[in-house]
């Protein structure tokens, strides 16, 4: 995935490590339970249409852009925040 050009998958997993690799995606569905990605105009939703793809596809490879998005997932950092959290309140130990 990191040496791809761009992502087209049907998987909700996948739809979050094409964002952490930056890569453009086609999520080749009707809908998606990671709407803010669709919403912030990194994903892009075509169904299962291979001229919606295949048009989708050619736009994304030819488009000259850098893209930075915020993340829109959070940071990775929540294990660490609880595990301190949790050795900070001895009560919970």
């Amino acid at each position: 995935m990191q040496r791809a050009s761009l992502i087209i998958t049907d998987s909700g997993g996948i739809q979050e490590e094409a964002f952490y690799l930056n890569k453009p995606l086609i999520v080749t569905r009707n809908n998606t339970e990671r709407p803010e990605a669709i919403d912030n105009n990194f994903s892009f939703l075509t169904e299962l249409n291979p001229i919606k793809i295949a048009e989708k596809t050619h736009n994304l490879l030819n488009k000259n852009s850098t893209r930075h998005y915020n993340n829109i997932y959070g940071r990775g950092q929540a294990s660490k925040k609880i595990i301190n959290f949790l050795k900070n309140e001895s009560r919970f130990l």
